[in-house]
C-alpha cells in the first residue's frame, strides 16, 4: 500500500500503456497509436470538467488502494486518461470517463471492484494527436489546449473528430515543477479505425 501511496504521490516508475510514434505532421502536437488493452474506469457526469474528474480520480484511487472485493493493492499506472462527452445541448452535463491503465500483472483478471460505478474498460487500439503543455491544468487551461490543437489539425488539414477528447495527466498534485498534461483528440472513432 505504501509503494502505491508513494507512485501516486511522486508519479515515478509508473506503468504506462504502449503506444507508437508517427512523424510529426504538424509542428506542435505529435500523432500516437495506443494498443488495444484494459483501463479501470468510472464515468461522472456534470456541468464543470474538474469537479467530475476530481470525482473519478478518487473513486479509481480507493479502489487501487484495495476497495475492491479481493480487498487488493493495485499500483498506480500514468497517465490518467478523462475521456470528455460533450453535452449535446449547452445547458446539458458533459459525461467524464475518468481511467487509469491496468498494470501488467492485473491486466488478465483485475480484482472485481466493490463499487458499481468502476468497471473494466477494454480499449480498442486508438489513434490519437496529442499535444502537451505544462503546469497545473484546470478545464479552463485544458479547454484552451484543447482549442489550439484543433485549430492546428485544421490548418493542417487532418481528419479528426472533436468529440469526445481527452485532457490527460501524468503527475501527482504534490509535483510542483516540469509537470506533464497532455490533450489528445481522435483521428477518427476507435471503430473506424484503420
Amino acid at each position: 500500500m505504501l509503494r502505491t501511496v508513494g507512485q501516486a504521490l511522486f508519479s515515478s516508475g509508473l506503468q504506462s500503456p504502449p503506444y507508437t510514434t508517427q512523424d510529426k505532421q504538424g509542428q506542435d502536437y505529435e500523432v500516437r497509436t495506443y494498443a488495444a488493452t484494459k483501463y479501470m474506469s468510472t464515468t461522472v457526469s456534470g456541468k464543470e470538467w474538474d469537479p467530475c474528474m476530481s470525482t473519478g480520480f478518487r473513486r479509481l484511487f480507493n479502489y487501487i488502494q484495495g476497495t475492491n472485493k479481493s480487498k487488493t493493492s493495485v499500483a498506480m499506472t500514468t497517465p490518467v486518461t478523462c475521456r470528455v462527452e460533450p453535452p449535446e445541448e449547452p445547458a446539458g452535463e458533459a459525461d467524464v470517463t475518468v481511467s487509469f491503465y491496468l498494470p501488467e500483472e492485473h491486466r488478465e483478471n483485475p480484482p472485481e471492484p466493490e463499487n458499481a460505478d468502476v468497471f473494466v474498460e477494454q480499449r480498442k487500439e486508438m489513434t490519437v494527436y496529442v499535444s502537451t503543455y505544462g503546469g497545473f491544468a484546470n478545464e479552463k487551461s485544458k479547454r484552451e489546449e484543447l482549442q489550439k490543437l484543433m485549430e492546428s489539425l485544421r490548418r493542417d488539414g487532418v481528419p479528426f473528430v472533436d468529440k469526445p477528447f481527452y485532457a490527460v495527466g501524468y503527475d501527482s498534485p504534490f509535483k510542483l515543477f516540469n509537470r506533464r498534461n497532455e490533450v489528445w483528440v481522435l483521428r477518427s472513432l476507435p471503430e473506424q479505425q484503420q
